[in-house]
């Protein structure tokens, strides 16, 4: 089946795009919104944003071999193609287990062929679909769905004021570990760092709500004013959702070549330039920051090497320094030529997952998280993508996220930092929080809009 496409003049914004999203919710059961909020310092990027709506082929993990399945559903469909890899995948990788609650209950593995695929942009939305579809067969048809919705909600807000969504209700959210667990936690992980087990490890906490009812639609909006990041998406599966503000890429592939780009080093905003200026100063010369971050890159070399060709590996940035919203963050950029013998989906299976969630050596680091971490991490962690119908790719790191099961009415987020041999645990703890901070507030201020 050939996608057909179509392009619409509208006058696409903030609003605009709210409402659509709002239409997919309420029109599709599956769907994935990807958006790089036009981040400027991101010169690898190749879509600003993509909506992906319904699906036409799907694919889950089995609970043996999410991979090989998925290697064949990308060579099965040529096709824009859409889907997530949890976390626990390294369970089918290196033959671990995690065995921690989990409170949102998604598959480990959903890639979809979508029905409807959008491209917005300053201007228009190009519009693309698979025939065989009935109503969402015709992009005109689908625009005209897309209009008519937006319209009814521009009607019904002007009414009166009292036409309004209700706020979000989030209960108290609470610290599934204590400071004190946490602090200890540190210092066991610090421990097997001076037994030599381990370099470095990347230790995670939830922080969780339970009887939540909230809008995913409304606290994406709200998640993205506050962090504008180049890796953002709200994907929405059968009543599960992904809020995602993610700053990080796990792996894209552009035509042979390969980019990986662990972030390792954080630090607060200033108030003011110079203090701005004064802050990525001591991030960038910061010893302990500097070495997390060069470990990573390390991990990541031989990650790409797996399934790279003999001496194309090489790192093209090293502990730049990266402004976001509200943090600065250390980031590394690292490349390789895909060996032509290795299937695409192969060089993600070999970098999966991502050094910068794991530690180093990564399967022991992994051991060890499971040991200390109280949470199943399901989807934190993971990552989100796409694939092209050339078989590019382009993946995120499920970070700066929410995960919100509706049927449960549970939702949750969590926040890491890398535990190495000169990690204070206190510091490492504040770390966590100021991860936190805009995922908490999201969720406290959201107010879905009229």
């Amino acid at each position: 089946m050939k996608r057909v496409f179509k392009s619409f003049e509208v006058s696409y914004d903030e609003a605009y795009r709210m409402n659509l999203l709002e239409w997919a919710g309420h029109r599709f059961s599956v769907s994935c919104f990807l958006n790089s909020n036009d981040y400027l310092s991101d010169r690898y990027s190749s879509i600003s944003q993509v909506l992906a709506l319904g699906s036409a082929n799907h694919c889950l993990d089995d609970g043996r071999d999410a991979f090989t399945l998925l290697r064949s559903f990308v060579d099965t469909h040529n096709d824009w193609l859409f889907g997530f890899l949890t976390y626990d995948l390294k369970n089918q990788i290196e033959h671990l287990a995690s065995n921690n609650y989990d409170g949102i209950k998604m598959p480990g593995m959903h890639f979809f062929q979508p029905i409807v695929v959008i491209f917005p942009e300053a201007g228009r939305l190009t519009i693309g679909c698979l025939p065989g579809f009935e109503d969402l067969s015709d992009p005109q048809t689908v625009f005209r769905s897309v209009r008519q919705h937006i319209k009814n909600r521009e009607f019904y807000a002007g009414l009166t004021d009292a036409c309004v969504h209700p706020q979000n209700m989030v209960p108290a959210i609470r610290p599934r570990v204590s400071k004190e667990d946490y602090l200890k936690k540190v210092l066991t992980i610090k421990d097997h760092i001076q037994k030599g087990d381990i370099y470095e490890a990347n230790y995670c906490v939830e922080f969780y709500a339970r009887d939540a009812d909230i809008d995913p639609v409304a606290v994406y909006h709200r998640l993205i004013d506050m962090s504008p990041t180049p890796f953002s998406c709200l994907y929405q599966l059968d009543g599960r959702s992904l809020i995602c503000a993610s700053p990080e890429r796990f792996l894209k592939k552009q035509g042979a070549r390969l980019i990986s780009q662990p972030i390792k080093g954080t630090i607060a905003r200033g108030k003011t330039p110079y203090d701005d200026e004064q802050l990525k100063s001591m991030l960038f010369n910061d010893p302990k920051e500097r070495s997390e971050n060069i470990m990573i890159v390390d991990l990541v070399r031989n990650d790409l090497s797996r399934t790279a060709k003999d001496g194309s590996v090489f790192v093209e940035e090293l502990c730049r320094i990266y402004p976001f919203e509200q943090v600065h963050h250390m980031i590394s950029t690292v490349v390789s030529e895909l060996d032509p013998v290795c299937h695409p989906v192969e060089a993600i299976r070999h970098a999966f997952p991502m050094g910068s969630m794991t530690g180093a050596p990564k399967v022991r680091a992994m051991q060890l998280i499971e040991e200390v971490e109280d949470t199943k991490r399901g989807l934190y962690s993971g990552a989100v993508g796409y694939f092209t119908p050339e078989k590019d790719f382009d993946f995120n790191v499920v970070i700066r996220s929410i995960l919100y099961n509706e049927l449960d009415k549970y939702l949750g987020y969590m926040a890491g930092s890398a535990i190495t041999a000169g990690s204070d645990p206190d510091k490492e703890y504040e770390e966590c929080l100021l991860k936190a901070k805009a995922m908490k507030k999201a969720l406290i201020n959201s107010i879905p809009a009229q």
